[in-house]
């Protein structure tokens, strides 16, 4: 089953055991609290949003580059500030494990007089991450509220090697180690017996250069690296 099918068997379980519940209105003065916490568990596809190289005396020897979205996982926890009726502030500082590849198109050529060259090159990266992000809430109907969501985020990579000198047979990409994104996305608050329990779907795209210039044929294969995320959450609050 496909993350796109999976999204929207999930939202569909949720709009429907919202629903069966829509009898009885829990949580009614939730969202009237000045401050709250929560817990946010997230499935993550990430890739790299590279620029090709403008290097002629590379593109001789390579054709292109590309990056998939890959899989990963987010743990942080969310404190939110009301601000009104309908906007919050809220604070995600977590941990997000991520694995980005570029894979590499050799010139036929090239490739059957070089033995030994990669076609992929994996990155992989824990980020500590600080979002500060803007939630607009639209009107509550039963146990059930949409919201969008748009902010910035930090993220720091802890696993970055960019201080390690680059070793063909290690199939190393350095990586600057700091990124600064913006995100937006959309979510569906619904109102259990005890908790709020979310669903969020959102979108981040990295503003930074990730790329370290060297001399590597693999890291001179593109002139930017940047970061793409997308993010299926579930948000529990208390």
């Amino acid at each position: 089953m496909t993350l796109k099918r999976l999204t929207i068997w999930l939202i569909l379980l949720a709009l429907l055991g919202s629903e069966a519940m829509a009898q009885v209105t829990y949580l009614a003065s939730f969202d009237k609290q000045k401050v709250h916490y929560g817990i946010q568990l997230g499935y993550t596809q990430s890739k790299f949003k590279e620029s090709y190289t403008q290097n002629d005396e590379v593109r001789e020897t390579l054709q292109g580059t590309t990056s998939y979205y890959a899989p990963g996982f987010h743990l942080a926890v969310l404190g939110d500030l009301r601000l009104g009726n309908y906007f919050n502030l809220r604070a995600l500082p977590g941990l997000t494990l991520v694995t980005r590849s570029l894979n590499y198109n050799w010139e036929t050529g090239y490739y059957e007089t070089h033995g030994g060259l990669d076609s992929r090159r994996n990155v992989e990266s824990v980020y500590g991450e600080i979002p500060i992000e803007l939630k607009f809430r639209a009107f509550r109907y039963r146990n059930f509220r949409p919201y969008l969501t748009g902010g910035m985020s930090y993220g720091f990579d802890f696993a970055s090697l960019r201080n390690n000198k680059n070793n063909n047979n290690q199939s190393i990409v350095r990586l600057n180690t700091s990124d600064l994104r913006y995100t937006t996305g959309v979510g569906f608050d619904f109102y259990l017996r005890y908790v709020k329990f979310a669903i969020e779907l959102k979108m981040s795209f990295g503003l930074l250069d990730l790329r370290i210039e060297d001399k590597d044929i693999y890291t001179q294969s593109v002139d930017n690296l940047k970061s793409r995320t997308f993010m299926l959450s579930f948000t529990f609050e208390g």
